[in-house]
Order: C-alpha cells, then sequence, then structure tokens
C-alpha cells in the first residue's frame, strides 16, 4: 500500500462520513491515514490462534470494493455496503481483508475512533449495520452464507 492524501471534499461525500460535520471531517483526517491499493493486497489479517493479538483498529474503505476471505470463501463488499468497514475484533477464526480492485482505504486506531464516537461522531447507523453483518458471516456455516 502507499500512502495517500485525505481531501475534506472527497471524504464528506463517502458513504460512512455523510452524515458529520465540517470540523468532524477534519478531526477524522488529522487521526487516522489513508492508503491506495492494488486489487489483491491484504489490508487486514485475523488469526484465531492469538485472539488477544487482533489488530483493534477500524479500516474504512473510502473507494474501490474489498472482500473478506475466511474459510475458502469470498465476501465482497463496496464502500456503500454493510461491509464497507472492518476490525479484526469483530471476527472470529481465521481471516484476510484484500481489496478487490484498486482501493483508497483508511485506517483509525481504536482509542482515536473510540474518541470519536465519544464526541457523537454519527456513525451509528454504519457501524451498526457491519455489526449485524459480521456477526451472521462469522455466526452461520460457511454453506450458508454463500
Amino acid at each position: 500500500m502507499e500512502p495517500s492524501v485525505t481531501y475534506l471534499h472527497l471524504l464528506k461525500h463517502t458513504p460512512f462520513f455523510t452524515h458529520l460535520t465540517t470540523a468532524q471531517l477534519r478531526w477524522v483526517i488529522d487521526r487516522s491515514r489513508e492508503w491506495e491499493a492494488r486489487a489483491d493486497t491484504v489490508i487486514a489479517q485475523c488469526d484465531d490462534r492469538a485472539p488477544g493479538a487482533r489488530d483493534q483498529a477500524m479500516w474504512i474503505l473510502l473507494d474501490g470494493g474489498w472482500q473478506i476471505e475466511s474459510g475458502g470463501h469470498a465476501y465482497p463488499a463496496a464502500h456503500a455496503s454493510a461491509g464497507k468497514w472492518f476490525s479484526a475484533a469483530q471476527t472470529s477464526g481465521s481471516c484476510h481483508l484484500v481489496t478487490t480492485e484498486h482501493s483508497y482505504v483508511m485506517k483509525i486506531e481504536r482509542a482515536d475512533f473510540d474518541a470519536m464516537l465519544a464526541q457523537g461522531f454519527a456513525f451509528g447507523p454504519h457501524v451498526d449495520a457491519g455489526r449485524r453483518y459480521y456477526s451472521e458471516l462469522f455466526a452461520a456455516p460457511a454453506s450458508l452464507t454463500k
């Protein structure tokens, strides 16, 4: 992955961030890191052998596409779907988060994301939809999830 610049005027049109104020968007930009990734780039990994070592960071798909690969199956998501954010803390078992096309992704460390939530940033519906998505994806037998 290569570092990329986060532009406020583009970020405010990204589904995860559309309900934030300009001040909140600037706060996000100051406390996050944007990356440009080619297709087939591994963004994050989950390792069921070391659950306490799971990366707690929040990854947000700004543009492009990615998929979770787990148990021999792939679960794609786009920047406007429930899987538009990812945290290994929401998973069980082993998995990889991999881009499916040229993409832009943002990493927000867990402490910073928790601070955003504590300040009332309007992420609730996005976070809730993602939690339901990941709960179903990792709870259901692979044959039922696609």
